[in-house]
Formats: structure tokens, sequence, C-alpha cells
């Protein structure tokens, strides 16, 4: 659907993700009695393609910023959020954005989490898509998937520090 509203053919995403790279992270925050002083996981955005998240035990935790404020993330029993990664945003070339968000810790109860993550496969292009850039101007530039994970990897998962990078200075 993404493809489609981008005015690409309707598997143009599917097939450029087809064969990428999948993993999942198990997230476990146990209750903690100072949640102020404590951040789950740091504000950040995430470098893949997409994110499916689903909040394990229903306990809110995820919080999205918009705006300048952070906004909890309703907890729907049993649905997957899904979160727009960086490499959306910028094979996109910035149509699409990336969600900076955060999970904080509780003070009475253990929040679970699963994420699984979608990303492209080794000797693909992180770049933006060619038929979308057509009349607009370039705000990312291209590199090769090795290249591009090594910078997510020399990064602190901190903000949209990997976006950031990949912007064409202008």
């Amino acid at each position: 659907m993404i493809s489609k509203s981008l005015g690409l053919e309707f598997e143009k995403l599917y097939d450029i993700f087809k064969g990428g790279i999948q993993y999942f992270r198990f997230n476990y925050y146990p209750p903690c009695p100072s949640p102020e002083k404590v951040f789950g996981l740091c504000p950040h955005s995430d470098p893949v393609g997409l994110t499916i998240l689903l909040q394990v035990n229903d306990l809110q935790g995820l919080q999205i910023r918009r705006k300048g404020r952070w906004l909890p993330v309703e907890v729907i029993p049993g649905a997957f959020i899904v979160n727009i990664g960086d490499i959306i945003e910028i094979l996109c070339n910035g149509k699409y954005k990336s969600i900076v968000h955060r999970a904080v810790v509780n003070n009475e109860k253990e929040r679970l989490s699963v994420a699984g993550f979608h990303s492209l496969n080794i000797g693909d292009l992180v770049g933006p898509i060619a038929e979308i850039v057509k009349g607009d101007e370039l705000l990312y530039k291209s590199l090769q998937f090795e290249e591009y994970f090594k910078q997510v990897l020399a990064s602190k998962l901190e903000g949209k520090t990997i976006i950031d990078h990949m912007k064409l200075d202008k």
C-alpha cells in the first residue's frame, strides 16, 4: 500500500525488500522504583525499513515524539504496531518519515515486547527510488547496504542519527 500511495507499481517496495534481512528482538523492561530517571530505550528512529512491534503484556510504555512532545501509544491487545524506518524514508525521498520513539519503564509492572525488523539485503542500494525523485529535489544520498549498515553500527541509537548522515548537504 505504501508503493501505491507513492504512485509506484503496487509491489515495488515488496520487490525491493524481497529476500531482505529480518531479525527479532525480545525486550524485557523490569519494574523500576524511579521510572522518571530511566529509559527502557532511548529516543531513536529505527534504521531499518519497517518495524513490527507486539506489546506482549498490554502495559503501555511506547511513546512517539510529535511536535516536540512525547505521546503514549495506546496498547490494543493483540494488535501490532508498524513503524516506518529510516530506509523507507530514504527510499521515498522523505515522503514518508521515520518516527522517533522511546520506551519507558513502569514502577510496578514489567513490560514485554517483541520487535520484528525488516531490512534490505546485502548488495542492495539504500537510496531514493528514481521514479519518486523525478522532478523533485534529491534529499538523500545513496549507499550500498553494507556501507549503510556500517554507518548504523558506528552511530549511537539516538534520534535520527542515520537520517542526518544520509541527508545531502544543500
